[in-house]
Parts: C-alpha cells; sequence; structure tokens
C-alpha cells in the first residue's frame, strides 16, 4: 500500500519533475530511454517503474528478449555500442559512490554520444532516479490489471 501520493501532496515538486521528464522524452532517443529507465529501476528496486517502463517499451515495439537481458546487458549480445554506454552511463550514475562517475565509463560514454546528448543522457539518468526514489520511498505499487 502507498504511503502518499505525491503529486497530492507536492503538486510543485512533482510538476518540476515532471518538466524534467517531458524534456528528456523530447531530447533523448527513445529506445535508449526505456533501456536507461528500465535499468536504473531495476537497479533501485523500484517495482512500479520497472513494470511501467517494460510495458511502455514493449508497446513501442520494443523486443522482450531485450528488455530481458537489460538485467545481465554486459553478458548480452543484443546492445550496440551506444546502448551499452547509456547503460554503463546508468549503472555508474544510480551507484554513484565516492569517487564519482569512472573515467572509463565517461570516456566511453563521450566516445558515441555529442556533447548535448550526453548532457541530456545525464539528466535523463537522474531523472529515473529521482521518480525511483519517489515511488520507492512511498511504496508504489504498479497495478495488479492493466
Amino acid at each position: 500500500m502507498s504511503r502518499m501520493d505525491t503529486a497530492a501532496v507536492a503538486p510543485e515538486a512533482y510538476r518540476a519533475v515532471l518538466g524534467l521528464e517531458k524534456y528528456v522524452q523530447k531530447n533523448v532517443d527513445h529506445t535508449v530511454l526505456e533501456l536507461v529507465k528500465l535499468r536504473a529501476s531495476m537497479l533501485n528496486g523500484c517495482s512500479f517503474c520497472v513494470d511501467m517502463h517494460s510495458r511502455d517499451a514493449l508497446a513501442a515495439g520494443e523486443n522482450s528478449r531485450r528488455l530481458f537481458a537489460v538485467a545481465a546487458w554486459r553478458e548480452a549480445p543484443f546492445f550496440d555500442e551506444r546502448e551499452r554506454a547509456a547503460l554503463a552511463l546508468t549503472d555508474a550514475v544510480t551507484r554513484l559512490g565516492e569517487h564519482g562517475v569512472p573515467d572509463d565509463v565517461w570516456d566511453a560514454a563521450a566516445k558515441v554520444w555529442s556533447e548535448k546528448e550526453l548532457a541530456d543522457l545525464l539528466v535523463a539518468i537522474a531523472t529515473i532516479n529521482v521518480w525511483n526514489r519517489i515511488s520507492v520511498s512511498t511504496r508504489t505499487e504498479p497495478p495488479v490489471e492493466v
């Protein structure tokens, strides 16, 4: 059972995060965006977001094998260089440790993404992490029936 409806309790804050969401939806490749959202949500243990983003990706035509493989993307042969760089950056930013994002992860992403694309990707990763933290903290559950 959900602890609170953040959108109802803090609508201005919710709209601010929604503004980031709308920005990244317009500026980040949709396929990569769904992979990033799914991966961060898996790492954060956000069942609401894992459910939502896997369903959204499937509805947009994403292959189910690729979606399942996001959990073990490093070993899976289904992702191209740009997707791998985005997933590695997602892992590093989501699990941000005391030393930040490792240079090799950043350099690999900067090699295949333009500076603007990389900035937008970073905002996308940060945004899904905000959504995950809100949903996990409030115990937001996925709908039982869709």
